[in-house]
């Protein structure tokens, strides 16, 4: 029962995160990248600290060393997807963000030496094919906020690949918690780095990323290191990969994003790669 639950709960974290990349692009119109990740990990921080300061109290080193390794992969990720998103379109902003999943058995296979089933080697070809029929030019160049969004890939799929190693030693409210702190830190120090401290925001602006900091960061992630003590990494990077597809559905709904035949091809190839590549563990043919 807990199991079935769990998949529920990362089925809706993909709902909400499909939404989170209308909100982004919404957000970036009044905010600069980095004003964005600043507010949206000072609320999920202040929220996460909130519902686990009792857990706060008595805190290990492994578990902050954890959290944090787990907030700076995360960090990483948003970083490089939100200022990709600025050179790209939503929709493909989210199908080459689902790419993290089929970069998981290799991170594990790398660093636990799992093996990678013939399924996972065929999910890579077809993800680098995906990858070029939706992104290349025709000069076979890759575009600047499509390769910042390859990147950002790797980013989640070691945050994915870490919250489902963690999430078995250590206390979620802990890790999440820390997570979200350095990714804040880390936030703030990018901020001043790039000198976006003035701040020039719209209602629209507001809203959008309040969204992203209360409902697509701290009840996300929340639900999601919840439902990975149930769900091994391989799994919960299917259902995670659903994102994509919500993403699209919800850039085509809201923001009347056109379609184009090729970005649709190049999506199909990408999302059945992202499954095929995982299905490989489900089978008992190994990830």
């Amino acid at each position: 029962m807990k199991r079935y639950l769990a998949i529920g709960g990362l089925i809706l974290v993909t709902v909400i995160w499909g939404g989170g990349f209308v909100a982004s692009d919404m957000a970036l119109e009044s905010l600069l990248p980095f004003q964005i990740m600043t507010i949206r990990f000072l609320l999920a921080a202040v929220l996460m600290g909130a519902v686990s300061v009792k857990g706060l109290k008595d805190m290990k080193k492994e578990e902050i060393r954890a959290g944090a390794m787990m907030g700076t992969a995360l960090f990483a990720g948003f970083a490089l997807q939100i200022v990709g998103l600025q050179y790209t379109t939503p929709s493909k902003n989210a199908f080459l963000t689902a790419l993290n999943v089929v970069m998981v058995p290799f991170i594990a296979f790398i660093i636990c030496k799992k093996k990678i089933g013939v399924k996972g080697i065929v999910g890579a070809v077809m993800a680098i094919a995906g990858v070029g029929i939706l992104s290349l030019e025709k000069d076979l160049s890759l575009g600047f906020g499509d390769g910042l969004t390859l990147l950002c890939a790797v980013g989640f799929a070691f945050q994915i690949f870490l919250t489902s190693e963690f999430v078995k030693k250590y206390r979620a409210v802990v890790l999440n918690f820390v997570q979200m702190l350095t990714a804040f830190i880390l936030s703030v120090i990018s901020l001043f780095a790039f000198g976006e401290l003035e701040f020039a925001v719209t209602t629209k602006g507001w809203l959008s990323v309040l969204y992203l900091g209360v409902v697509s960061t701290t009840i996300c992630y929340l639900l999601q290191t919840a439902s990975q003590r149930y769900v091994d990494e391989t799994k919960a990077a299917i259902i995670l990969s659903m994102e994509s597809v919500f993403g699209t559905l919800f850039s085509i709904l809201i923001l009347h994003e056109q379609i184009t035949l090729r970005m649709t091809v190049g999506c199909v190839i990408i999302l059945a790669a992202v499954i095929i590549s995982n299905l490989a563990d489900a089978q008992g043919e190994g990830a």
